[in-house]
């Protein structure tokens, strides 16, 4: 397909040899994968205050300088390297917002401090499924129902959490889930049964407390 990916020795090959052209050149062909991600994975309410534009921009920048780094021992493939370096953006950028010196956040929100998990996946998921904030005035009502849901998929096991962002969400094909949470392919593919099963019992129970 146009906006595969080369095999990875020969995108390897070509980035070695011309570095910054490369980059650029992929990281354009698979923007639309990592917008998902940072889709995703941003806090929802950082809505309004951080573009995904913004994160893509300074993850390319963050990619600029690793990839030396990347190209000396490029274990993982191209797109999986990327979309860790996306989200380490991310990370940064809560880190950023949520710190003990910026509560503005916190005080239009009244929700507990967010774990500084690596993925928080919990929050993410909960968000999603109730859907995307569109108003500030419906912040604090879908608020409460985020944190009540988020509180439910705790209960969950932490990989099928992962498992089911990455493939629903991110949409990563299986091997990418698996190269990801370093497990092998039949484990992702075992997991992401079992984990559907086990979100679809979740929003069962949520839709009946609603």
């Amino acid at each position: 397909m146009q906006n595969e990916l080369p095999a990875q020795p020969e995108l390897i090959r070509e980035l070695s040899a011309n570095r910054e052209e490369s980059l650029a050149k992929y990281f354009l062909l698979v923007r639309s994968r990592l917008r998902r991600v940072v889709n995703f994975r941003l806090d929802y309410r950082l809505s309004g205050r951080v573009s995904e534009s913004d994160v893509l921009q300074e993850t390319y920048v963050r990619a600029a300088k690793r990839i030396d780094s990347y190209l000396l021992k490029p274990e993982m493939p191209f797109f999986v390297w990327l979309r860790l370096e996306t989200q380490q953006q991310i990370l940064d950028i809560h880190r950023q917002h949520f710190s003990a010196g910026k509560r503005d956040i916190r005080k239009e929100i009244s929700l507990a401090r967010p774990k500084q998990n690596s993925g928080r996946t919990s929050m993410a998921l909960a968000a999603h499924l109730v859907a995307q904030i569109t108003s500030p005035s419906q912040m604090f009502a879908k608020a409460e129902k985020i944190a009540a849901l988020e509180k439910t998929l705790n209960t969950m096991n932490e990989l099928d959490r992962e498992v089911i962002a990455l493939r629903n969400f991110e949409e990563l094909s299986n091997e990418e889930t698996a190269e990801v949470l370093q497990i092998k392919p039949s484990a992702a593919s075992k997991r992401y049964l079992r984990a559907l099963k086990r979100l679809k019992e979740i929003m069962e129970l949520a839709k009946s407390n609603s």
